[in-house]
């Protein structure tokens, strides 16, 4: 009997084992039916592997596994299933979620195979049927409430070196940004920054209405990549209830190596520090999947952060998502050095909601204060030498005056409102400023 792979869900599709390599398989006997993307299941005895097919050839296909491949053998049995989908639902808020779809701790599979739930790699919202994106979101910090705006549908970057307070600045942002749903997808990261992100960056507040998707750095590179789409799969469904959903993933950098990996196992060609042509797609893929919704539908508001090397904003997956999203949000080491957070550095972080996100006098306010911190750095280095005269230059003494008002305001969280922290940046840039300048601070 000849079977479709149109019908393969009705069937079950068995192959074999005929190579075993760290982290891959090959498996005869499915080659005619099995397609790229499809999920294999091995279970033996107390043990179940689940992988995912890369390429198909004649005699055999190559899956990449989700698990350690110690206990499997030439010869067992693989099922081939149609493709991976997840059944997330409301009884995944307040839960950590593996890549398997399990809630971490109870082994409960929440996936119902081939015939229910949401496909892992499904497409992106049609361009045209998108509404734009909406308007601008409190977000509890001064800075992000007025001179980089974050708006409902917006897809933001978050650029940091390790160590900079990446992580706290997301846990804030989770706490204090409107969301009826928060999903936080946590690639790669140690198991115990899992569990301190959890137990203490994350407001117990809003654990109820939180789905945390986790995959650490232990995991194979493939799980690395499920956990991703899993949590996608995840905002997907609660935008798809007319839920509006905030999407903090850390980090996208981890999930670009991951698909290295995978990539390079399956005989893709390495380019840029070895990352094959197909990682600007896969990026993208993942990206555009966020956003605004269509009619009916809620809007994913995703914050992306993207761990730079030695702070290089040059460096390759750094350049491939910069050009993808709505803006980025860049923290700095040296003003994190000196005790600011967050260390968010202004005048290198840019959000294209704007100017559109706020009214005329609000741009007026916000190009004014960037004018200032820019002035200032400008004449930051003479100030340090003791070579700047005061009284020469009337704008650049009100730059030095105003600095250290701009610097605390960026560290200034936001209780009140994006009205008020509007307010509060026109009382700092109202006020006179005397010509003899204050001391430099590091910038």
């Amino acid at each position: 009997m000849q079977v479709s792979p149109a019908s393969l869900h009705l069937y079950r599709l068995w192959g074999t084992v005929t190579d075993v390599a760290p982290g891959m398989i090959k498996v005869a006997g499915v080659s005619e039916l099995a397609g790229v993307g499809n999920e294999i299941v091995i279970e033996k005895p107390g043990i179940k592997v689940l992988g995912e097919i890369l390429n198909v050839s004649g005699d055999s296909v190559t899956a990449l596994l989700f698990s350690p491949c110690d206990a499997i053998r030439i010869g067992d049995p693989v099922q081939i299933e149609q493709e991976a989908r997840v059944n997330p639902s409301d009884h995944w808020l307040g839960q950590i979620i593996n890549y398997r779809g399990d809630i971490t701790g109870q082994g409960e599979s929440l996936s119902n195979g081939h015939s229910a739930g949401r496909r892992l790699h499904a497409s992106a919202l049609p361009a045209h049927d998108r509404r734009g994106i909406g308007p601008r979101l409190d977000s509890g910090w001064m800075v992000t409430d007025t001179m980089l705006p974050i708006c409902r549908g917006q897809r933001l970057g978050l650029f940091a070196g390790s160590g900079v307070g990446k992580s706290t600045f997301l846990g804030s942002l989770a706490g204090g940004m409107e969301a009826d749903v928060v999903v936080i997808a946590l690639i790669g990261e140690r198991s115990r920054e899992v569990n301190e992100f959890v137990r203490n960056i994350l407001p117990a507040a809003i654990m109820s209405k939180t789905v945390v998707v986790a995959a650490t750095a232990s995991e194979p590179p493939g799980a690395k990549k499920r956990a991703a789409y899993c949590a996608m799969a995840a905002a997907e469904h609660f935008r798809d209830q007319g839920r509006n959903v905030l999407f903090l993933f850390d980090s996208i950098t981890r999930f670009a190596e991951a698909h290295r990996e995978t990539a390079l196992l399956a005989g893709e060609t390495p380019a840029l520090n070895a990352f094959p042509p197909s990682t600007v797609r896969v990026i993208a893929e993942l990206a555009e999947r966020t956003g605004p919704g269509t009619d009916g539908k809620g809007d994913i508001t995703a914050i992306y952060s993207v761990l730079v090397a030695g702070s290089d904003m040059e460096e390759p997956v750094a350049d491939m998502i910069r050009g993808i999203l709505d803006g980025h949000i860049i923290l700095s080491r040296e003003i994190a050095e000196r005790g600011r957070y967050p260390a968010i550095d202004i005048l290198r972080s840019v959000s294209r909601s704007l100017p559109h996100a706020a009214t005329d006098d609000e741009n007026v306010l916000i190009r004014d204060a960037r004018r200032m911190l820019a002035l200032y750095e400008e004449v930051s280095p003479m100030l340090r030498a003791n070579l700047y005269e005061p009284g020469k230059d009337a704008e650049a003494d009100r730059a030095i005056g105003l600095f250290q008002a701009l610097d605390g305001y960026a560290a200034r969280r936001s209780n009140a409102g994006i009205s008020d922290a509007f307010a509060q940046l026109r009382a700092i840039l109202s006020v006179e400023t005397q010509a003899a300048p204050v001391q430099a601070v590091p910038s």
